[in-house]
């Protein structure tokens, strides 16, 4: 049996939902903005019953919150899921490395190249967003040329959530992602040594890691008497 067609409503929903994803991925929307569905509709020229399908099913993802009396808001992870992101990207983009060889590597030639030059290209220059955009996809390029399709719909998800992370506990001083760790993982791959390029890929998600604050803010006892001093 074939795959069932793919309706409409379905490809609508699904536009909607790639266009915030993407829009996060990129930290064009940020931790805890507002998703106002009115907004949504008339930007992206959608129908508003696809646009709370889309939303709904991004909160399902943990990529969006819907409250109560305020509606949609992109999502704010805490410090704990955070480091459970990272945890489980260690396990995935493992996966996805392991799955590829010096064939795939070869059959994939040009786009890996396209995607590499233009990572250089971004990384020269100081557009933070063009970095960010770049480096991202190619972790999106390997979860794609791996050819497990259940590794890549699981990793897509993790990358939205790993931009939110980034965008709230990154510290500004430090690039989001290394092109050259990238470049060695690809040329471990390429030589069929799967060992090494596991090992550059894991160290490479340690650094990441390293580079967020995530320590959760302690809360702080309150004196009412001196806030309300004078009120």
């Amino acid at each position: 049996m074939g795959k069932p067609a793919v309706t409409t409503k379905q490809q609508e929903v699904q536009r909607i939902m790639d266009t915030i994803s993407r829009a996060i991925a990129q930290h064009r929307l940020k931790p805890g903005q507002r998703l106002v569905e009115a907004q949504i509709v008339e930007s992206l020229v959608a129908n508003r019953n696809h646009v709370q399908t889309a939303l709904q099913r991004l909160a399902l993802r943990r990529i969006v919150t819907i409250e109560p009396n305020k509606g949609a808001a992109v999502a704010k992870p805490s410090a704990q899921e955070a480091k459970e992101i990272f945890a489980t990207r260690r396990v995935i983009e493992r996966g996805v490395v392991e799955s590829i060889t010096p064939e795939i590597i070869a059959k994939n030639k040009k786009r890996i190249d396209a995607q590499m030059k233009a990572e250089r290209k971004a990384t020269s220059g100081s557009d933070r967003r063009a970095i960010v955009h770049e480096l991202s996809t190619y972790h999106k390029m390997l979860s794609e040329i791996c050819e497990n399709s259940v590794m890549h719909d699981i990793f897509e998800n993790l990358m939205v959530r790993s931009s939110l992370i980034v965008a709230l506990y990154q510290r500004n001083d430090v690039p989001s992602c290394a092109s050259d760790e990238h470049q060695q993982v690809l040329d471990a791959l390429e030589q069929g040594d799967t060992e090494k390029a596991v090992a550059v890929m894991l160290a490479h998600l340690d650094e990441l890691e390293s580079q967020l604050v995530l320590d959760e803010p302690e809360e702080e006892d309150i004196d009412l008497n001196q806030i309300f001093e004078g009120l």
